[in-house]
């Protein structure tokens, strides 16, 4: 995702304060510290709510879209400001699985589960090995702080595979016996453009 800094005036002096979703404020912290150390970064609760402030005030730039600068009427004045140029931000649709059963195997798919184990040596490693043994991709491994207690973590995974490929729910079998909580967020279908 390209973000851009927007703004009413076709200029960077006079900025008072930057406008965006907090994610696009933390995606662009290094251009920012760089090029506009000491100019206010104020959260809003989109980028497009942020472009639509820019257009009101011309003490205000947005970190925006393309499109909503152009629906705005406002200036690019920083094309693609990210610190990542590869970043993207991912929309997931929630439901229940009772009324919208899991997508079917589509031979490019990601599985996304939150894991957490037991606060002993090797726990990580027993939980990794499942995957290893049964030639299981991770695309991606964050752990997050739980609320129960000290030194426990929640551990986001995605996985490449869907839970009917054998290998993939071979793996899940022996990854649930590893961990004390474990949840399947959902399979989902890879952009492969």
């Amino acid at each position: 995702m390209r973000h851009n800094l927007l703004r009413r005036e076709n200029q960077l002096d006079g900025i008072e304060a930057v406008v965006a979703h907090p994610q696009a404020l933390a995606q662009c912290h290094g251009w920012l510290s760089a090029h506009l150390p000491q100019v206010e970064r104020r959260p809003v609760s989109s980028n497009a709510e942020g472009a639509r402030l820019a257009a009101l005030d011309p003490k205000l730039a947005a970190i925006a879209s393309a499109r909503a600068g152009s629906e705005y009427g406002l200036h690019l004045i920083a094309p693609a400001i990210q610190d990542d140029t590869h970043n993207r931000t991912r929309f997931a649709i929630v439901t229940d699985p009772h009324r919208h059963p899991m997508p079917r195997a589509s031979g490019h798919d990601c599985t996304s589960l939150v894991v957490s184990v037991s606060n002993r040596p090797g726990a990580v490693h027993d939980m990794l090995v499942p995957l290893k043994q049964h030639g299981v991709s991770m695309t991606r491994f964050e752990s997050r702080p739980a609320r129960s207690g000290q030194w426990e973590y929640y551990f986001y995974i995605d996985l490449q595979g869907h839970p009917d490929d054998p290998q993939v729910a071979t793996a899940l079998r022996e990854l649930r016996g590893a961990c004390a909580y474990f949840k399947v967020l959902g399979t989902y279908p890879l952009d492969v453009h």
